[in-house]
């Protein structure tokens, strides 16, 4: 039931294996050292430092007992803090045993806002009767949905309140969830621009290298797996979006939303050709200088040769 518990009984176990008939605690080693000392040394580090978390953890209502240890007989943050480790199933397996910890609100929180980074919901007033935990369960069940139909995702999230009609909400949804299915989310974006206007404005490509940040803005908005007017549109945003968050780099390398739209087309064209196991002559640095040279003549051949140098290193942009 998650690695905080199963530690913690561990080392319980092996503790009370430990010692031997004698009264004598075994070491790895071969040394002994009497059960007395390590009595006392526990007793000099109850008194230094308040509470004994050993004697805490050994606590049984019987010395018979074996398993899980109490998480009631330790301090709240302790049992909490244990909990926090555990996704939303295993947690509500713990809630059979430890039902007022394991139900907290605080934890079913944390859980949302960890998987769903925002929804409108999170900014509101809660409803008489909200609770964390049924929030959780209809994040889920409205991901599933999107999954399936990104229509009916978006729809189901709007009836339970958690989203508002708007496409700015809607775009930081998707833009701090990672459950959503790429390739539905590639055909919702295509259908709903005004959602994709939103989610591009989100990003933020201050002082990126211009690959790097292509690779970024892929990793949310996908690319389609074929040339056409949905790929022109989402290098055409970003083109825009990169001027807008790097002026001052534009203004130094003499660069306009058209070069930079240039530049994108030819990253994406040397990538398939660098890492294709189909192309088996590679373009060289010095024929991807000239090609793009060509096409964005006030581009300095050194840019343009970091350019190549990064995907040849590194790998795709929108992979």
């Amino acid at each position: 039931m998650g690695q905080g518990l199963w530690r913690i009984a561990r080392n319980q176990q092996l503790q009370q294996q430990g010692y031997s008939a004698q009264g004598y605690l075994t070491r790895e080693h071969g040394r002994r050292i009497p059960a007395n000392n390590v009595s006392n040394t526990s007793h000099r580090k109850q008194a230094q430092g308040g509470i004994d978390i050993y004697h805490l953890l050994k606590a049984r209502k019987s010395k018979e007992q074996e398993g899980f240890i109490n998480l009631e007989m330790l301090p709240p943050e302790l049992s909490f803090t244990i909990l926090s480790y555990l996704n939303a199933t295993d947690l509500c397996l713990a809630s059979c045993v430890w039902q007022d910890l394991a139900n907290d609100e605080l934890l079913w929180q944390g859980l949302c806002k960890s998987t769903w980074g925002h929804c409108s919901i999170y900014n509101k007033n809660p409803p008489l009767g909200f609770s964390f935990r049924k929030l959780y369960m209809q994040l889920d069940e409205g991901s599933l949905t999107f999954n399936a139909n990104p229509d009916e995702g978006v729809n189901y999230f709007m009836s339970k309140g958690i989203l508002d009609d708007s496409p700015k909400e809607i775009a930081k949804f998707i833009f701090c969830t990672r459950t959503l299915n790429w390739k539905k989310l590639r055909i919702y974006l295509d259908e709903r621009r005004d959602v994709l206007d939103d989610l591009v404005t989100l990003h933020n490509f201050r002082n990126q290298f211009l690959p790097n940040a292509l690779r970024e803005f892929f990793r949310h908005i996908h690319a389609p797996e074929e040339r056409g007017e949905y790929l022109e549109t989402l290098i055409t945003k970003f083109s825009h979006r990169f001027c807008a968050c790097n002026p001052d780099l534009m203004r130094e390398l003499g660069l306009s939303p058209d070069a930079v739209y240039v530049l994108c087309y030819s990253l994406i064209l040397l990538s398939i050709d660098l890492t294709s196991p189909h192309v088996k002559n590679k373009m060289s640095k010095r024929e991807f200088i000239r090609n793009t040279r060509r096409a964005a003549q006030n581009i300095s051949e050194d840019f343009v040769g970091h350019l190549y140098d990064n995907i040849y290193l590194i790998g795709h942009v929108a992979a």
